[in-house]
């Protein structure tokens, strides 16, 4: 089985520590079923004081991660790999919408996936043409950098590897699955009111549980 290695190019890449140090990630790390490699543009700027950042031309708020730096840390995640064997994500607000049949053709075609997490305004954007990077955007929201979405890709591109998640049955899509779960007590009180359990989850019949799961889907 290939190993999947994630190369993040972020300027804070602490910001990953608890939720790498935490749970199935943890031990997938730790069982080398992936592999995650951080590059900060600040240590591939020329600029003396390791300023990254620029005003945007024609105006505007905020500042704008230059692409000298952002691309020199690209180059250095890429190395002498098989660029057919390297994804590089550009996470954007009008990006291609990321989902899970997205999550699922990455894991198939590549063994590193590049993530490009800009901050403040945003990253030039003559680094998504050079690196002919696929713009990728998590949801139709706004967030203050690409850490977030760079988690959220990470995630759920591992949980597809065999093994990661004990059981590839816990692979929603691989299975019928339903929105509503439930689990012991049968029924659950709560200041004076009953909840129970639907009858048919406890029925044992197989047949009427999944048409269940498929109509609460």
């Amino acid at each position: 089985m290939k190993k999947m290695t994630f190369h993040i190019i972020t300027l804070f890449p602490k910001a990953f520590d608890s939720y790498l140090n935490e749970s199935i990630i943890k031990r997938a790390l730790q069982e080398k079923k992936i592999k995650v490699n951080f590059y900060n543009p600040r240590d591939f700027t020329k600029d003396k004081h390791k300023r990254v950042d620029q005003k945007p031309y024609g105006g505007g708020p905020g500042m704008v991660l230059e692409a000298d730096s952002v691309i020199r840390a690209v180059t250095k995640a890429i190395g002498r790999k098989d660029r057919k064997n390297v994804k590089v994500i550009f996470f954007e607000a009008g990006g291609k919408a990321f989902n899970n049949a997205y999550a699922e053709k990455v894991k198939k075609q590549y063994s590193h996936v590049i993530m490009i997490c800009g901050r403040y305004e945003g990253i030039d954007s003559r680094v998504k043409k050079i690196l002919k990077a696929e713009g990728i955007s998590i949801g139709e929201y706004v967030l203050t950098g690409g850490e977030l979405p760079a988690m959220v890709v990470l995630d759920a591109i591992s949980r597809r590897i065999p093994g990661i998640l004990g059981n590839i049955d816990s692979v929603e899509e691989n299975r019928i699955s339903s929105h509503e779960i439930y689990t012991r007590p049968e029924v659950f009180t709560w200041k004076g009111k009953r909840y129970r359990v639907p009858k048919v989850l406890l029925s044992g019949n197989h047949k009427e549980i999944e048409k269940w799961k498929r109509n609460t889907q």
